[in-house]
């Protein structure tokens, strides 16, 4: 791969060997044997315009476990806040030659124009409402493990699904692979336009999750939403919450996934969060390091 803009800009085939990496490296993590100087010499500059922990944290793990040295861009502190253009602060990153940059950015296609203007591969972290590849990814990984297929598997995606990076992402790379996606939300959570072909659309969790062999719950992203339609969080738990009396109607072995961060008691009850069976919220965590590891390996490294 020259860059990871997308899941569109991705075959099934070339999902399949990202996958493959991803799960050889979450192997090696476990008996400490890959090669730690596979990026050696190499720099990945970080540019997040919009606040994380999972992702900017894993993505720097990530690059070091290969060998990678990182430098982490402020946009507190930078020239922006001098009124220098966002096109002039890429131009001039991008004149400093570092190896890869990975990116966040709250502008819809951001890391693609980022592409278009440097010279070196280019790693979407997180753009708008658009895409998340990354996360994509390391949830199958994450379902793959415990499914060992993602082909046929039911998938259900639920809450603020309108305004979710996460959710289209993970739509896109779960239909291309053999996956049944639906999306669970109200109406003013359901996005006018579906990711993908095939997605099914419910307005209740009853009918969303039923039978589902994977429930994926997605915080309420108040800082995308006007004010006036941040629902009430207590009327929101009753009708969309992840309950264990609502677990009971996906498949008996289902899963439950949250790409975080999760607001509990919101979207999910504790007790789903913290089931030790069936909640994979920490191995999503873990598996953002080794799928990452793998990404840099190969738009950096062959």
């Amino acid at each position: 791969m020259k860059h990871l803009l997308g899941i569109d800009d991705l075959s099934a085939g070339e999902i399949t060997d990202v996958l493959h990496r991803a799960e050889y490296y979450a192997r090696a993590m476990d008996d400490g044997r890959w090669d730690r100087h596979k990026l050696a010499d190499k720099i990945v500059l970080t540019l997040f315009f919009e606040n994380s922990t999972r992702t900017v944290t894993s993505f720097d793990i990530a690059a070091k476990r290969l060998g990678a040295q990182v430098v982490n861009w402020n946009a507190e502190l930078s020239s922006l806040k001098k009124d220098e253009s966002f096109s002039d602060t890429i131009d001039t990153l991008g004149a400093m030659r570092p190896d890869a940059i990975v990116i966040r950015h709250h502008e819809y296609g951001a890391p693609a124009f980022v592409a278009s203007r440097v010279k070196c591969p280019v790693v979407n972290a997180g753009d708008s409402w658009r895409e998340h590849p990354t996360q994509a990814l390391l949830d199958a990984v994450t379902i793959m493990q415990e499914k060992h297929t993602l082909e046929g598997l039911s998938v259900a995606i639920c809450g603020d699904v309108a305004h979710s990076r996460v959710a289209n992402s993970n739509a896109k790379l779960l239909t291309k692979m053999g996956a049944q996606v639906r999306f669970v939300a109200p109406a003013f959570m359901m996005p006018e336009k579906l990711p993908a072909p095939g997605v099914l659309c419910f307005d209740t969790m009853e009918e969303g999750i039923s039978g589902a062999d994977v429930v994926m719950m997605l915080r309420v992203q108040k800082e995308r939403m006007e004010r006036s339609a941040i629902p009430d969080d207590s009327t929101y738990f009753r009708d969309y919450g992840l309950t264990v009396e609502r677990l009971g109607l996906a498949h008996k072995d289902a899963l439950v996934m949250h790409p975080g961060p999760m607001n509990r008691g919101v979207e999910i009850a504790d007790e789903v969060a913290d089931d030790p069976h069936r909640s994979l919220m920490t191995r999503q965590v873990a598996n953002g390091v080794p799928t990452r590891m793998a990404v840099l390996d190969l738009v950096m490294g062959g």
